[in-house]
């Protein structure tokens, strides 16, 4: 064979391969994105403040539930308590010596 007919195989060959190429695949539909927030639900934590005659408390409470505890002493560091398993109980000891619910202080704010 010729250098001229290696030329036209060659080119006939390029030419033919579209045709032979397998349709792309479809992109399927997203799937839809629940929303973050389902309807009736707090965004943010509802907070009561009671004045005590040495102390002011903000409890933090989402959809009825209080979560947090914050104490604000007349004299000293304000605390916070967190009720670790949602049942509504600030549980002081537990069984486990590990499992202590420690007020905690803010150390450092910015």
């Amino acid at each position: 064979m010729s250098r001229k007919s290696y030329f036209l195989l060659s080119l006939s060959g390029l030419l033919l391969t579209p045709a032979f190429a397998e349709e792309p695949a479809a992109v399927p539909v997203p799937p839809q994105i629940p929303s973050a927030v389902l309807d009736g639900e707090a965004l943010e934590p509802e907070i009561t403040i009671l004045k005590r005659e040495d102390r002011t408390i903000h409890e933090y409470r989402i959809n009825g539930q209080l979560y947090m505890v914050k104490v604000v002493p007349q004299a000293g560091a304000p605390y916070y308590m967190v009720d670790r398993d949602g049942d509504g109980e600030f549980d002081s000891r537990h069984r486990e010596p590990g499992d202590v619910a420690v007020p905690q202080w803010v150390i450092f704010r910015w």
